[in-house]
């Protein structure tokens, strides 16, 4: 799990093994991810794009960079949040997610609300 507030913006992420659509025989491991945004300040901030950092056991890095998030810009007044799922496939059991979404002002300004560090695990994967 992961939990960090940037500028207001709080970012927490718990993420889940998905047994369903894993093939460990194939070297695939699929993880879903459940996200919350939530703007804990007084100023509007609308979520223009995203940056995710995904690194399996091995090192291997990928990055993914898009603008919103699942086809959405959100737009967060003072207490507002906004909740998705998505997923993510690494070639090893487990693995670590981070990254940032790029949030804009209601003046143009803009900001990277920080995504913390989380680990992909497949259970039992680290005994």
């Amino acid at each position: 799990m992961s939990n960090t507030e940037t500028e207001g913006v709080r970012v927490i992420v718990k993420a889940a093994f998905w047994p369903e659509r894993s093939s460990p025989d194939n070297n695939q491991w699929a993880f879903t991810y459940a996200v919350t945004v939530k703007n804990e300040g007084t100023r509007a901030a609308t979520l223009r794009a995203r940056h995710w950092v995904i690194t399996d056991a091995n090192g291997r890095v990928e990055e993914v960079r898009g603008e919103g998030v699942v086809g959405k810009q959100p737009r967060l007044e003072g207490g507002d949040s906004f909740e998705y799922t998505s997923w993510a496939m690494l070639r090893t059991p487990f693995g670590t997610m981070r990254g940032e979404y790029l949030m804009e002002r209601i003046d143009g300004s803009r900001f990277e609300a920080k995504i913390g560090e989380f680990v992909l695990t497949q259970p039992n994967a680290l005994n």
